[in-house]
This record gives structure tokens, C-alpha cells and sequence, in this order.
């Protein structure tokens, strides 16, 4: 083999790996978001969880990427762990979509489809233009580094050597083995399949060989799960059992069968071959195809069973349940890590679970402080003070999260709710500033024992049960965002207006010699943080309903 054959075939691969790539970006900017609102649809229907999870598959090319997002759904909360075995078993039928294409030898259109992507991601100005010019040509580049790959690999058929290392994989453990690790080494069964592909194509291998390998790179494309299931919660860690259950469990069968039906006098691999005899491509490509798709016959019954086998094997631990100031949804991100398919509707998902459990200790920290003035107990200072702590620390965590995943965001739709989020994390880390500026006054009246009146206690209690209604009304279920909206801003309207209704209630009192110095003073103040509390809420729901957030 000649330096100019090994120059073509690394050439091959990188515009082969590239093209897969260009096609997931495009389709992660143009559609990335979309693909949460397919996946919410979904039900307890396993035939329907397989025919989503097979369809975003044969869209995205990458069973991968699909797998990569379920982990992280399930790790989000925004899917239950049945759901995602269903969506597994059709990530792997789908996979096979690309070694169907390959097999159908449309490369002579190759270099077209290339030519008009790359047109409109040049010569168009709409952005979601450009996001499609990056899928079709990414589709084109993917074909023309196949057609590169297996031109180059026809001299190979000429050396003894490496056909000697050919047929070793006759040997089913070896075969497994490589194909496996080669899977798991380029992180995708998609392009592995199409490189085995070529190497069929140019004759250096034939399918006896080759479905050990092949079955080998169902495997093998788990590792990528596997990866992005590291520092997830439990569910999402049993999701990637799930996923490399499916594909030992098929291995294992198809091995047996691929052994076992020749002494039959019916050989499995015969059978595939006699399809298509001319294009071993497109044997490899039937037999990837019938392995996915028995197996998920066969599994389909028994996706409950796997999801019990899963969690036999990743239990719960009680040290699972931390303890201290933790992010409960976010994880952490990988700098180095690639984008993934739906990565966005993840991000977005676990940032609003956050907040809302941020939230929940923002509004429970303005019921005790206005508990601790009426009780003109100091003591819940501390507590408050503590929890005041937990609202700084995720504020400062999530803002953190948010700078690295904006960065790196391409559609102009999640770009948007990321900022919103950024914006409302800073405003109820406000509304606990004013939380705890009130709880602190308690130590005031009880230190120079000043006492409120009647009438001003009440006022008090009002206070604290409107910021209670409106901080709730924030991570309520939206059906109506305009209806919504306009409830929220009569809240804050209705605080401003009490506001100024009880400083002249107060003026009043002062005038006839109810109210002391010392807490019409405290009283000011605590009206002026009340009211600042309504702004903060109606800043959330701007925000909100500016960015479009569920």
C-alpha cells in the first residue's frame, strides 16, 4: 500500500468523521430543543417509545447522540428510566439507517449535496438556513469520505498480511473484541459500520468475518453513554446498563445463531448474503439492521424487567443522598466534552429545576422572616442566615453553569432562555437579600425592645401572605403566558399599592403617638423590602415570558 493509498485513506476518514459531525451540529442548532418536546409526548407506550427513539436516530445518524441525550433526560428528571429503555431499543434500529445509505451507493451525489451546503451556509444570510446547509453538506462530505476510504482500501486486498489479520476475526472473540474497541476508540458505531463497510466493499474482508466485528461495534458505541453518564445521578448511570444489556444480550444471540445455524445446514450468514449477493456493503448493512431488530423483538416484553435488572445492579446507597449545599440537577460540564444532540433541552431542563428549587428556598426564607419580626425572635436568624447561604452558593453555581453552556450555544431560541435563566437566578438571589434584611430587624425589637402595634402586625401578616402568593405564582404550570403574566403584574401592582397604602397607615399611627421612632423606622424599612420583593417577582416573570420559558 503506497503512501499516496494511506494518505487518501486518513483523508477519507477525517472528511467521513467530519461530515457525521457537521450534520449533528446543524441538527442540534436547527433542532436541538425539538427534540425535548417529542421525547415529553411520549407514554407508557413502548411501541410508541420505540418508533421516537428509531426515528431521531435515522434523523441524527448517531444511536450515540440519542443515547448520550436519553442519559441525560433521565438524569434531568424530564424522563422516567421504563421510558428510556424504549427509546434505547429504537436508537439502535435507527443507527442502522446510515449503513442502509451508505449500501445504496448514492456517493455520485456526493459532492452535489456537498456543493449546496456549503452554498447555503456561504452565500445565505437566515441562520436556520445555514443550519440546514451544515446537514446537507455534512451528508455530502460524510459520502465522499466513504467513496475516499474505499478506493483506498482496494490495494489492502494484495497484502497477505493484513488479509492474514482479516481472517482472524473469523474468531468470534476476537472479532468482538476489535470491533469494540474500535467502536469505542472513535466513539461511533455509525462511521465504525461505514469504515467496515468500505473494507467489505474493497474486498479485504468478507461478511464470515465480519459480523463478529460488527457485533463487536454494538457494543463498542455503549462507551459513549457510558462517558457521559459520568458524575449523573443513579437513574441516568442505569441507563447506560440498559443500553449495554440490549447489546450484549444481541451479541450473544447472533453469535450463537452465526455458530450454531451452519451445522443446521442453514446458515444465518448465508442467508444474508443470498439477499444481496453483488454488494457487501449492503450485506453488512442487512445483517446490522436484523441484529438491532430482533433483538428489540425480542427484549420488547422485557423492558420492565431490564429496568428491575438495572437497578439490581446500580442499587440506591444511602450516601447517594447528599447532605450540605449540593446542585440537585445540574452536573457538571465538560469543557473538552463535544456537543450532543438535545444536549440544549438538557441544560434547559435541569436550570429550571434548579431554579425553582432555588426559588422554594427563597419564598419559605421570606415566611420566616416575616415570622421572626411578628415573634421578635432573633433566634431564626441563624436559620435564615443559612439558608440565605444554600441561595448564594447556587446563584453563584448556576451562573457559573450558565457561562460555559451560552458560550458554546448556536440556537438563537435556547441562547435566549439561557440568558433569561442567568437574569432570574440574580433576581431571587435578591429576594432573599431582602428576606434576610427583614428576618434582621427582629434582632432589633428584641435588643431595644421596641413592639408593633396591632393594626401594624396585621399589615405584617399581609405582607408576608401576598410575597408568599406571588413567589408561588412564579414556578406554577403556565397554559396561558399572557394571562399569566398579567396575574403576576397585578400582584406586584397590589404590593406597590399596599406599600404606599401602609406608610400612610403608619404616618398616621406616628401622628397619634402609637408607633415609636425606633419602629416606624423598622417599619419603613420593611415596607421598602417588601416592595422591592414584587419588583424581583415581576422581573422573573418578564424574563420568563420574554424568552418563552415553560
Amino acid at each position: 500500500m503506497s503512501i499516496a493509498n494511506i494518505l487518501s485513506l486518513l483523508g477519507g476518514l477525517a472528511l467521513f468523521l467530519h461530515g457525521m459531525q457537521m450534520m449533528s451540529s446543524g441538527l442540534e442548532a436547527a433542532a436541538g430543543n425539538r427534540m425535548k418536546s417529542i421525547l415529553e409526548k411520549l407514554t407508557a407506550n413502548r411501541v410508541l417509545g420505540v418508533l421516537v427513539g428509531a426515528v431521531i436516530t435515522a434523523v441524527i445518524q448517531s444511536s450515540s447522540a440519542t443515547t448520550v441525550m436519553v442519559v441525560g433526560f433521565v438524569n434531568s428528571g424530564m424522563m422516567t428510566l421504563t421510558q428510556a429503555v424504549w427509546i434505547i431499543m429504537g436508537a439502535n434500529i435507527g443507527t442502522t439507517i446510515t449503513g442502509q445509505l451508505i449500501a445504496l451507493d448514492v456517493g455520485a451525489l456526493a459532492p452535489f449535496f456537498a456543493f449546496l451546503g456549503v452554498a447555503m451556509m456561504v452565500f445565505l444570510k437566515k441562520p436556520q438556513l445555514h443550519h440546514y446547509g451544515s446537514i446537507l453538506g455534512g451528508l455530502g462530505v460524510l459520502f465522499i469520505g466513504m467513496d475516499m476510504m474505499s478506493a483506498a482500501m482496494v490495494p489492502l486486498r494484495e497484502m497477505p498480511a493484513f488479509v492474514d489479520l482479516m481472517t482472524k476475526f473469523s474468531n468470534p472473540v476476537l472479532g468482538i473484541l476489535a470491533g469494540a474497541l474500535f467502536t469505542a476508540l472513535i466513539q461511533s458505531s455509525s462511521a465504525s459500520v461505514g469504515i467496515l463497510q468500505a473494507l467489505a466493499n474493497s474486498g479485504v474482508i468478507g461478511l464470515g468475518s465480519a459480523v463478529y466485528v460488527l457485533f463487536g461495534q454494538n457494543i463498542g458505541t455503549c462507551i459513549t453513554a457510558v462517558l457521559a453518564s459520568v458524575g449523573t445521578g443513579r437513574n441516568a448511570k442505569r441507563t447506560t446498563i440498559i443500553h449495554l444489556m440490549f447489546n450484549i444480550i444481541g451479541t450473544v444471540l447472533f453469535t450463537t445463531l452465526c455458530l450454531v445455524t451452519p451445522l443446521l445446514g442453514i446458515s444465518l450468514v448465508g442467508f444474508v448474503e443470498s439477499l444481496t449477493p453483488n454488494s457487501p456493503a449492503s450485506q453488512i448493512a442487512n445483517m446490522h439492521t436484523l441484529f438491532n431488530i430482533v433483538t428489540t423483538l425480542l427484549l420488547l416484553p422485557l423492558g420492565k424487567w431490564m429496568v428491575k435488572a438495572a437497578m439490581r445492579i446500580l442499587p440506591e446507597r444511602k450516601q447517594d443522598l447528599d447532605e450540605g449545599m449540593h446542585l440537585a440537577y445540574l452536573t457538571p460540564i465538560n469543557a473538552n466534552q463535544d456537543r450532543t444532540i438535545g444536549q440544549s433541552a438538557i441544560y434547559i431542563s435541569q436550570l429550571r429545576q434548579e431554579l425553582n428549587r432555588m426559588l422554594d428556598m427563597a419564598k419559605e426564607n421570606v415566611s420566616t422572616a416575616f415570622r421572626a419580626v411578628l415573634d421578635r425572635d432573633p433566634s431564626l436568624v441563624t436559620k435564615e442566615e443559612s439558608v440565605e447561604e444554600y441561595i448564594d452558593f447556587l446563584n453563584k453555581e448556576i451562573s457559573q453553569f450558565i457561562s460555559h453552556v451560552i458560550v458554546h450555544e448556536t440556537n438563537e431560541q435556547d441562547s435566549a432562555a439561557v440568558s433569561a435563566y442567568f437574569k432570574i437566578a440574580g433576581n431571587i438571589e435578591r429576594i432573599g437579600d431582602h428576606a434576610m434584611n427583614i428576618c434582621g430587624y427582629s434582632g432589633i425589637l428584641k435588643e431595644k425592645d421596641v413592639h408593633f402595634s396591632e393594626e401594624a402586625k396585621e399589615e405584617i401578616r399581609e405582607m408576608e401572605a401576598v410575597s408568599r402568593k406571588a413567589i408561588e405564582a412564579l414556578s406554577g404550570v403556565v397554559s396561558d403566558p399572557v394571562e399569566w403574566l398579567s396575574e403576576v403584574s397585578a400582584l406586584e401592582q397590589k404590593m406597590d399599592d399596599m406599600t404606599a397604602s401602609f406608610r400612610r397607615h403608619q404616618m398616621e399611627r406616628m401622628r397619634k403617638g402609637i408607633c415609636s421612632d425606633e419602629g416606624c423606622i423598622l417599619f419603613s424599612e420593611m415596607l421598602t423590602d417588601f416592595e422591592r420583593i414584587g419588583d424581583h417577582v415581576l422581573n422573573i416573570a418578564q424574563e420568563r415570558s420574554s424568552a418563552s420559558l415553560p
